[in-house]
């Protein structure tokens, strides 16, 4: 069962009828991965400059839902329309999609061999056809922006983990993406490393970025979210605001999970 909550309309994340207000729309997704069934007629609209968290046990779906928004994975049913382009195994549309979405992994992807400033700048130079001397300014303006300027030439090996996944972000946010997704950013950190990660998440959701971010930091979904979506077995349980989704959710698994979690 898919509960829908309309996101609050006292902010730039208001919903609306508009098609141009919507960035993200996943439409009855299924997605097996051989025999086994991951996703089950998952549906998700979000709009322009709303945050969203993403929720819920392992094996859920979580990462697979988002990876599927920017073909990382590919489905097998349903359509997925990102920012009016439809996702398909069209490479030619892929990198359209991929193009206006910045993705934030796990683990930190940074190129070993390359300073944090060249890992930052091979995107925007390589892609975007941007001349160096500009995405070199570009690059250290969003360093600065996850407060890393000083690192700029340095190598990933010579960085923490918390610099490493700031490094990640700045690299993203290189791309000037219109979407950003992040898979559980800090479930990799130590836990004195996690809060320099989610305070550089909360800098950037208050620049009024649409943000889809699967997480279990659940003081970061209280504070940034517009909306909180819980999944369990590849399903959406739950979607509300997350004053409703903490203090009366809807859903006894979404009571268990949050009890588990909280607890």
């Amino acid at each position: 069962m898919v509960v829908t909550t309309e996101p609050r309309t006292d902010t730039p994340a208001a919903a609306s009828d508009a098609p141009g207000d919507v960035a993200v729309k996943i439409s009855g997704v299924y997605k097996w991965f051989g025999e086994f069934q991951v996703l089950s007629d998952v549906n998700l609209e979000v709009t322009r400059g709303e945050r969203i968290v993403i929720c819920g046990p392992s094996g859920s779906g979580k990462s697979t839902m988002i990876r599927c928004v920017n073909a990382l994975e590919p489905f097998q049913r349903g359509s997925i329309v990102v920012d009016g382009v439809s996702v398909t195994d069209d490479l030619k549309r892929i990198d359209e999609v991929r193009r206006e979405v910045g993705m934030v992994f796990q683990q930190f992807n940074l190129f070993p061999h390359l300073t944090v400033l060249q890992n930052c700048t091979l995107a925007p130079i390589h892609v975007r056809k941007m001349p160096r001397k500009e995405a070199d300014e570009i690059a250290m303006r969003y360093l600065a922006r996850v407060r890393i300027p000083e690192q700029a030439n340095k190598y990933p090996a010579q960085l923490s983990g918390g610099q490493q996944q700031r490094v990640a972000i700045a690299r993203a946010l290189c791309m000037s993406p219109k979407i950003m997704m992040f898979d559980e950013p800090t479930s990799a950190l130590d836990p004195e490393m996690v809060k320099e990660v989610l305070d550089t998440m909360v800098s950037l959701a208050e620049t009024g970025m649409t943000m889809l971010c699967v997480t279990h930091e659940m003081g970061f979904a209280r504070q940034v979210a517009d909306r909180v979506v819980f999944m369990d077995a590849g399903q959406i349980v739950e979607i509300n605001t997350p004053e409703e989704f903490f203090s009366h959710p809807q859903h006894e698994r979404t009571k268990t999970f949050l009890g588990q979690i909280l607890g």
